[in-house]
């Protein structure tokens, strides 16, 4: 009768695949207090189950609809990898998914990231999820959970990919955009803080075209690297606009403005038959914009459809509550400039009047 042979003390471990258990635990712990600091009413925030749990009744909802939304940061985080800044990426992934859950009126209740590598730096690691629970204080969610996925082979040494996952609730009868939007309406414009999130493939080939290096000095700001300026986070509108809907009863739809800018985003929440005229005149445009469209000799249109151009929220209300939305938001800290109207279908569903002020 044969015997199974007991394996070599030398044998192969997971580590030597390239899979570092213990790293991943280390992880886990270091993040654990990150994670505590999120904790809002519905979830205790502890992590190390098999999934995240949250009580939708002990957030304060009565009839809840639960909004679900999820994104990337794309490839502004070759710029994170390539410069060594990994915090504010983690910022980027909270933002593109709560400001998609409060355009529909939606307080964003919990989110839950994906973090993959090659071979898992433990620094590198705590740094984006110490960014993520950043981004989730601001929007006021609750980091419940995450997957860290060691993946030799898959990736570059030093490359890693991220996802984000949110959910958010609003009560049955206060969901955006609202049955009423009609011409007439006022499009305020809240500021952007820079790029954001979208066109990163773009900025980077200008770069790459202007022949300067992430360390160099900004043309567009003297005080910081241009890899520094160009990793200005994605601005989280939640707060103020959850006040906003709370305290006034004028805001009738909101736009989040990502990749395809103006054009590709508005019409997603206006009613057949209409469309919505922009002055561009209105609008400031961030100087990395002027920059961008200079050194890559960028058409208007076309940076108009890759970037928000300085706008990263338009909220739609009525002419006659214009006002106090106004207030609410720029108290709130927001720049909020009115951009324009909603007005009967004049063939495109974007009407832009006069020019962006590109020429700093």
């Amino acid at each position: 009768m044969s015997q199974s042979t007991p394996p070599s003390s030398n044998g192969l471990t997971y580590a030597a695949a390239g899979v570092d258990i213990d790293a991943g635990n280390e992880l886990v712990n270091r993040i654990k207090p990150l994670v505590k600091a999120t904790s809002r009413p519905g979830a205790d925030s502890d992590i190390g189950g098999f999934g995240g749990l949250f009580d939708v009744k002990g957030a304060g909802f009565k009839d809840p609809i639960l909004v679900a939304a999820n994104d990337g940061v794309g490839t502004k985080l070759k710029i994170a990898i390539e410069t060594g800044q990994h915090r504010t990426v983690g910022i980027d992934l909270v933002a593109m998914c709560v400001n998609d859950l409060v355009v529909q009126g939606a307080e964003p209740l919990f989110f839950l990231d994906y973090f993959a590598t090659g071979s898992l730096d433990v620094d590198t690691a705590t740094d984006v999820v110490a960014g993520i629970a950043d981004g989730c204080k601001l929007a006021g969610a609750a980091l419940i959970g995450g997957e860290t996925a060691e993946m030799p082979g898959m990736y570059a040494s030093g490359d890693y990919d991220l996802a984000g996952f949110s959910v958010g609730a609003v009560e049955r009868g206060a969901i955006l955009p609202r049955k009423d939007v009609a011409t007439g309406d006022v499009l305020l414009g809240l500021a952007s803080s820079g790029v954001h999130s979208n066109g990163y493939s773009m900025v980077r080939k200008i770069v790459e075209l202007s022949g300067l290096s992430w360390a160099d000095r900004a043309p567009f700001d003297s005080s910081r690297t241009l890899g520094e300026a160009l990793m200005e986070p994605t601005k989280i509108y939640v707060k103020p606009l959850l006040a906003a809907l709370k305290e006034t009863t004028g805001i009738k739809a909101l736009a989040h403005i990502t990749g395809g800018g103006l054009p590709e985003n508005l019409p997603r929440v206006l009613p057949e038959n209409t469309s919505a005229r922009i002055d561009l005149a209105q609008i400031d445009p961030p100087a990395v914009f002027s920059w961008l469209a200079k050194s890559g000799g960028v058409a208007e249109s076309e940076m108009l459809r890759t970037f928000n151009c300085g706008i990263g929220m338009v909220v739609v209300v009525s002419q006659d509550e214009a006002e106090d939305v106004i207030k609410v938001l720029s108290s709130s800290g927001e720049t909020v400039v009115r951009i324009g109207r909603i007005e009967a279908s004049a063939g495109a569903p974007v009407l832009f009047d006069n020019s962006l002020d590109l020429s700093v």
